[in-house]
């Protein structure tokens, strides 16, 4: 399916991770995401209700608001109180709790509010604002272009189970159809198609994952396509290619042999850029078949049946690698 099953180990410097941590954040799972969500709200709350309770305590609002529970008598004859708080109605940690989600996420001071009392108790109100709308903002953008992410577009973007070896134009072609479901557009998408196999050079080093780039060839030309319909891109096997001297006898036998077909263009409607892969295995070429038609006219229009996208037919096929089928008609 195009995933990439390279396990990554022993990363000892963890730390690059964090010089970026929006792309960090936008990489980690949902209920990762969620639970970060959640935390940075909750930290914030907790530790700026913590300097509020600590801004009311040095000014001595809880002892004046605990006197005043005490002798209610006072306040029943209408003797007036010159004191003036930092933050009115902040009678414990709990009532700081409430004051500073007020401040932050603006839900409504009600019965608290800051005075200008306490210099120290506005300059915590506009750091608290500030840093309220820096995590407002960084974690919007988080879960927004988590649910924007151009994968998601990819998903209708589909290839055949199978790729096929057959004749076409008298060579030997490799091929596979590509279709994109939606109606809106790829813009200015392109294909490309790489070879990975373990390979040695002439010194005798070994290279597990060796990538070959390998030409595709379209019905417009160069690696450009336009998917209006789907379509059936193939590579042309020469002596140029990697797949050259493979046959339907060794074919079976390349186990480590992958091919990897990467798509990438513009979604219409995001603008977004979007990549989608497949890869097929040896055992998942098959040689000597071909794709069936699946569009055709139907009232003036064109109709495309799906449910033949994968479906392949066998037609005759030289059962001999590129190489030989060229030295033989080369001979005659």
């Amino acid at each position: 399916n195009g995933a990439c099953n390279v396990a990554h180990k022993n990363i000892r410097e963890q730390g690059r991770f964090l010089q970026d941590v929006f792309t960090t954040l936008v990489d980690l799972k949902w209920p990762h995401t969620l639970l970060i969500f959640t935390m940075s709200f909750l930290c914030s709350w907790l530790l700026f209700g913590m300097v509020w309770w600590l801004i009311a305590f040095a000014h001595g609002d809880l002892d004046h608001s605990t006197r005043l529970q005490r002798d209610p008598a006072m306040e029943a004859a209408g003797v007036p109180d010159s004191f003036v708080p930092c933050v009115t109605s902040i009678h414990s940690f709990t009532s700081a709790f409430l004051f500073s989600i007020e401040v932050q996420v603006t839900i409504g001071f009600g019965g608290r509010m800051v005075t200008e009392e306490c210099p120290a108790a506005i300059l915590v109100l506009i750091v608290q604002n500030i840093v309220g709308l820096v995590i407002n903002a960084i974690m919007l953008g988080c879960i927004f272009m988590k649910t924007s992410q151009a994968h998601r577009r990819a998903e209708t973007l589909i290839f055949s189970k199978h790729a096929v070896i057959a004749l076409r134009e008298g060579k030997l072609c490799f091929m596979l159809r590509v279709g994109d479901l939606r109606k809106s557009m790829i813009i200015s998408a392109t294909i490309r198609m790489q070879v990975v196999k373990k390979t040695s050079s002439l010194e005798g080093e070994v290279v597990p994952l060796n990538q070959i780039d390998i030409q595709m060839e379209n019905p417009v030309g160069g690696n450009s396509i336009f998917l209006v319909s789907p379509l059936i891109i193939y590579h042309v096997i020469d002596k140029n290619s990697p797949l050259y001297d493979i046959s339907p006898t060794n074919l079976n036998h390349h186990e480590d042999l992958e091919i990897i077909v990467i798509l990438e263009g513009v979604v219409e409607t995001t603008g977004i850029t979007t990549q989608a892969r497949t890869s097929y295995l040896a055992d998942e070429i098959l040689w000597g078949q071909r794709f069936v038609p699946i569009v055709a006219e139907e009232d003036g229009r064109y109709s495309v049946d799906y449910s033949k996208f994968g479906n392949t037919v066998k037609v005759p096929t030289p059962s001999c690698t590129a190489r030989q089928l060229e030295e033989d008609r080369s001979i005659m």
